[in-house]
């Protein structure tokens, strides 16, 4: 694109189309749609090797396989513009309402795919259940706990007013079903934008008017915790699932704890930030959540730059000021930044570019004579805007993330374990091509007996491991705790030795989630290296076991042990504690103390209480999920082996005359060419 072509305003464009560049950044999305298919044909072929229990335990993989689909959470405050993204991710302009109601705490899951949605639901809708609905209620929330700790009476009485309006307006909509609904879960065989719209649009458009009014736009939005919307892409060559988040910063904060779970349960995350506040002290929350992420697993994406006089000259600065907000507070600074606009990209998928305010299209002029090389001449409007807009080069930092990360470690996984149904679909054969009468060295009783015991002695074992790793996990996350209250109780009484007590104190806990993160980080280091060993240390008693049941006829089977779980991040301990309110809040409770003694003994329990929480969830209920996660691979790993077994010593118990008839002219050695065929496909989508 030449310069003087630049300079032509896109108000004067008129798009006859659609951007045809859509899939520009899913490169990597496909040649990984490409090895998954390589090794689901591999699969196939080596179901039609396969008997019995085998050939089920092949069609389990294929369907393992087929349920692949990586996840991406967005992240990020209230109208930083999450829901137009991930309508623009998803193709699909007004899928999604893009001004969600601060008061509803919704996880929306998109989940695409390349081919046709067949399954009866297609929309799905879980409400809060009746505890989390009463929690609320009751003391008003996380941030309703906090200002009561705080003694922010003012404040609290504040969020309860707007709790009991809330709880009456939801009731007005739902009348007598209010109560009954809760822990109910709605499914649909279509969605559309009116259905959607129901459960997780504004809650209060109803004010002065009666549902009827509004086609019921947001009768169930207040009670919706989750939906998951299921659609066909043209776009996306394999699955993937766009989760969009509510904001950080909501009122109650009962969307912190969504948001904390959401992000536990995905691999990667983008983080949306408006263009023209990024990172400021709103965003905080967003950081302390990311900061226990890894930068690999952090995608930042700048939105509204369509909102910049200068984007030109802006970007870098805004670039420079987010690395070093990130470097001082601790978050992941090698995370990639890309700066777009979703606003953009929605106007091209509507083919509306000639509808684009005059500021939007100035500053889309601005960025294009910065970043489009002359290249880009050739291309229609729609598809120079849909590259401005940062889409592509958003969906190509997620694609090489998902295609390193997760989408090979599925293949593998997959793969490992179709390596061990190959070998033992040759061993098979052999046995019954021995042709001996009792060709195994072991009847099957003894074969059931002494592999149940080496099952009970590895997973003994693998508990074992991990009671020791977590008692001492416990006691460095319980002395980082007790460490961190006397540094910042002894912080607290010098100021007032210093100060008295008309000057605020203030302590930032970030040190506290530092060394907890710390201990977190190296049991989960300990943990996956234990688990890896017992899984390899396993996988070789099995293989040796094979020889001693059956004999030559499995000389040289090899066993692929499985993979050891990864360790997911301790996002609990990025929710938001009242010493990270820095505002009348804090002045509130220092107020209201008399006393050295008094300030230090009620901030002690205070924060010990307010820590509590987050220390209980990184100390049992991560620490408990790994080791479950680990126990289960195991057991999962050894009830294949269990029924690869199981198989063999039916095999060896067929006679010479069955073998034949079984394997009459050149079956053998055709059947043998193609499992060895079949072994090297599996063998290279492992690799």
């Amino acid at each position: 694109m030449t310069i003087e072509t630049q300079r032509h305003s896109t108000r004067q464009i008129r798009p006859s189309d659609q951007p045809t560049n859509l899939r520009s950044g899913l490169e990597p999305l496909t040649e990984f749609a490409e090895k998954a298919q390589a090794l689901d044909q591999a699969l196939i072929r080596l179901h039609e090797l396969c008997e019995g229990k085998t050939a089920k335990a092949v069609e389990r993989l294929r369907q393992t396989l087929a349920d692949v689909e990586p996840g991406v959470t967005m992240l990020g405050q209230v109208k930083s513009g999450k829901t137009s993204l991930v309508n623009a991710l998803a193709g699909r302009a007004d899928l999604l309402p893009s001004d969600v109601n601060p008061w509803t705490s919704v996880v929306t899951s998109l989940h695409l795919a390349p081919e046709e949605i067949s399954q009866e639901t297609k929309a799905r809708f879980c409400f809060f259940e009746g505890d989390e609905w009463d929690r609320l209620l009751s003391k008003g929330g996380r941030l309703g706990e906090l200002a009561d700790r705080a003694g922010a009476d003012t404040e609290l009485r504040k969020i309860r007013e707007q709790i009991t309006m809330m709880r009456d307006k939801s009731k007005a909509r739902l009348g007598r079903k209010f109560e009954l609904l809760l822990g109910q879960v709605h499914e649909y065989g279509y969605f559309d934008k009116n259905l959607v719209e129901r459960y997780i649009c504004l809650g209060d458009f109803f004010d002065g008017k009666t549902p009827s009014d509004v086609a019921n736009q947001g009768r169930f939005a207040d009670i919706t915790k989750s939906a998951d919307l299921y659609m066909h892409s043209d776009m996306l060559p394999t699955k993937l699932c766009l989760r969009d988040t509510p904001g950080v910063n909501d009122t109650f904060m009962m969307r912190e704890q969504v948001t904390i779970r959401a992000i536990r349960d995905s691999r990667l995350c983008v983080v949306v930030l408006s263009a023209h506040q990024a990172l400021t002290s709103v965003d905080m929350a967003v950081i302390r959540m990311i900061s226990t992420l890894k930068s690999r697993d952090v995608v930042i994406f700048v939105n509204r730059i369509d909102e910049l006089p200068d984007p030109a000259r802006q970007i870098p600065e805004i670039r420079e000021s987010i690395r070093e907000t990130l470097k001082a507070h601790h978050g992941p600074v090698d995370a990639e930044v890309v700066f777009g606009s979703a606003y953009w990209a929605n106007k091209a998928l509507a083919g509306d570019l000639d509808g684009m305010s005059e500021e939007s299209s100035d500053a889309l002029v601005n960025w294009a004579q910065s970043s489009l090389s002359p290249s880009a001449d050739n291309q229609s409007a729609p598809n120079m805007v849909w590259e401005l807009s940062g889409l592509p080069a958003l969906y190509r930092a997620l694609s090489t993330r998902i295609v390193k990360d997760f989408g090979q470690e599925a293949l593998n996984r997959i793969s490992r374990s179709a390596i061990n149904l190959a070998g033992s679909a040759k061993a098979a054969e052999a046995i019954t091509v021995s042709g001996l009468e009792g060709a195994a060295l072991m009847d099957r009783a003894a074969i059931e007996g002494a592999f149940n015991d080496l099952s009970a002695s590895y997973l003994g074992a693998l508990n074992t491991v991990f009671d020791k790793l977590i008692e001492g996990y416990h006691l460095r996350a319980d002395r980082a705790h007790g460490n961190f209250l006397e540094r910042a109780t002894s912080s607290l009484i010098s100021h007032l030795e210093k100060w008295g007590d008309d000057t605020v104190w203030e302590y930032d806990p970030t040190g506290l989630r530092m060394l907890l993160r710390s201990a977190y980080t190296v049991f989960g280091a300990r943990a996956q290296t234990a688990t890896t060993k017992l899984y390899e240390a396993t996988a070789a008693e099995i293989a040796t076991f094979y020889g001693r049941a059956f004999g030559q006829a499995v000389e040289g089977i090899s066993i692929a042990a499985p993979t050891a779980p990864l360790i997911p991040p301790p996002v609990c301990l990025g929710q938001t504690i009242a010493m990270d309110f820095k505002d009348t809040w804090w002045k509130s409770w220092w107020r209201r103390k008399r006393g050295y003694n008094a300030f230090a003994q009620d901030f002690h329990d205070a924060i010990k209480e307010e820590t509590a929480g987050f220390l209980a969830d990184v100390k049992f209920g991560q620490a408990d999920a790994i080791r479950l996660a680990a126990v289960e691979g195991l057991a999962a790993f050894l009830d294949e082996q269990h029924q690869i077994l199981a198989d063999l010593a039916q095999r060896g118990q067929i006679n010479q005359t069955d073998a034949r008839q079984m394997f009459a002219g050149d079956t053998t050695a055709e059947r043998t060419k193609a499992l060895e065929s079949t072994l090297q496909s599996l063998t290279a989508c492992a690799a």
